[in-house]
């Protein structure tokens, strides 16, 4: 395999493995990080020896994002407040027809997944995603872990029995959220709390990550009264010239707000039964910087949108 075949080959699973890696570790910039790595373990290896070049960059990279995630958990035992993933740019298109298929594919991606997927060990994390958002079998996730099937078997029920458990329940119906969003951006601008009381479930609940480098709620926000009038607030105190536009996060709607053309936050709403279940806000200025400085491209596959930053590109010329 020469040099430029190994590239393509490579590019022809890029935008899989950083699908795998942004599952397992919730982070862009990390996720990038570990897909480089990849390139570089697969651009110095004797690839004679490759019979699966899918099946061995998936190995390569589980097994780089297992590392990291080891790291990171460690690192967020000081994180300030709620923690949440970084919010990836989707966007299915045409690439998933199938509305089960895309349900499954925004599924996969969606914050109250990935949330309850933090609270999994490592090596559970790597099983489920591998079985459940790709569809490895059980005998071949065993070979990329150095684990036994039994033992790969036992550690796909258990993870997917605690995240039946813990995710909460939601439509992924994109038209009523695009819908229910916009209702909420109307209310929420307005500081209408009476407008906003009418949107929200009962037992609504507000996760705000700022990773303590901008304002947001040190803890879980519960109930309607409590989220409604903190948000009536919120509007009332403004934001520095913003403005808002709307884009696919995650496998959903979502609403970017910006401050000066520069991403402020980012909200995104859990809906069921006609109701808000849960809002996420997003205003850690180190999770927004992909939304201002990425260039992105579909991926075919997974239906992830691939974001190329500068340092990725300047360390690939051929533009990967």
């Amino acid at each position: 395999m020469t040099a430029d075949t190994a590239t393509e080959a490579f590019e022809e699973h890029r935008s899989v493995l950083l699908g795998v890696a942004y599952r397992m570790l919730g982070r862009v910039a990390d996720a990038e990080d570990v897909v480089q790595d990849a390139w570089l373990r697969w651009s110095g290896a004797d690839r004679t020896e490759v019979r699966d070049t899918r099946a061995y960059l998936v190995r390569v990279t589980t097994r780089l994002a297992l590392d990291r995630l080891r790291r990171i958990k460690a690192r967020n035992e000081a994180y300030v407040g709620p923690w949440l993933p970084e919010p990836y740019v989707t966007e299915f298109g045409d690439t998933a027809p199938d509305t089960a298929e895309r349900a499954v594919l925004a599924d996969s991606v969606s914050l109250a997944v990935l949330v309850v997927l933090e609270s999994l060990s490592p090596l559970e994390r790597a099983v489920f995603v591998l079985r459940e958002a790709f569809g490895y079998p059980h005998a071949e996730i065993a070979a990329m872990l150095d684990r036994a099937e039994p033992a790969v078997r036992q550690l796909a029920g258990r993870a997917r029995r605690h995240v039946q458990e813990r995710r909460p329940r939601y439509d992924v119906d994109p038209v009523q959220r695009r819908v229910l969003t916009e209702r909420f951006l109307a209310a929420a601008a307005d500081g209408d709390l009476d407008g906003l009381m009418a949107l929200l479930a009962p037992d609504v609940r507000l996760v705000g990550d700022s990773g303590g480098k901008a304002k947001a709620p040190l803890r879980v926000l519960e109930s309607a009264g409590h989220v409604g009038r903190f948000l009536a607030g919120a509007a009332r105190k403004g934001i520095a010239e913003m403005s808002n536009r709307f884009l696919e996060l995650n496998g959903g709607p979502a609403l970017l707000v910006l401050s000066g053309g520069q991403p402020d936050s980012v909200f995104q709403l859990d809906v069921c039964d006609g109701r808000i279940q849960a809002v996420y806000v997003v205003r850690n200025p180190d999770k927004l910087r992909s939304l201002s400085t990425a260039r992105t491209s579909v991926c075919h596959r997974c239906g992830l949108v691939r974001t190329v930053h500068e340092r990725s590109a300047a360390v690939h010329p051929c533009g990967a």
